[in-house]
């Protein structure tokens, strides 16, 4: 990718809701800002999202009658606080994705400019 077409890709990312995952498992949501040379990616209005403590095992050993249908299935609900302004440093991000409404998607198939900067119709 050549330097004007990542300057343009990054461009249209500007406000858009990012969802950044870290290397500790903490996930941040919020509106692309700026980033840098280094990698850091700035975020407005941002959430963060992280998994609670583990839960410690009562037992350490599993009963020999045990059974894959006789386990429980675990749900952990993720905790979250708001954070505002939020620099993330790019040496822990081990994950950028684009949150977007299928509409906008499906508006970007109809006439929108594809993958490699080609215009779909």
């Amino acid at each position: 990718m050549e330097k004007s077409q990542a300057e343009d890709y990054l461009t249209s990312l500007l406000n858009k809701t990012l969802r950044i995952t870290t290397t500790d498992t903490r996930m941040f949501l919020g509106q692309f800002k700026c980033t840098d040379s280094d990698r850091n990616i700035i975020l407005s209005q941002t959430f963060e999202y992280r998994l609670p403590p583990a839960p410690i095992p009562t037992s350490t050993s599993p009963s020999s009658n045990e059974t894959e249908n006789d386990k429980e299935t675990v749900t952990l609900d993720l905790t979250s606080r708001y954070m505002g302004l939020v620099v993330v440093p790019g040496e822990f991000i081990s994950r950028i994705e684009v949150e977007e409404f299928e509409s906008q998607v499906r508006g970007r198939a109809v006439g929108g400019v594809g993958v490699g900067g080609e215009k779909v119709v």
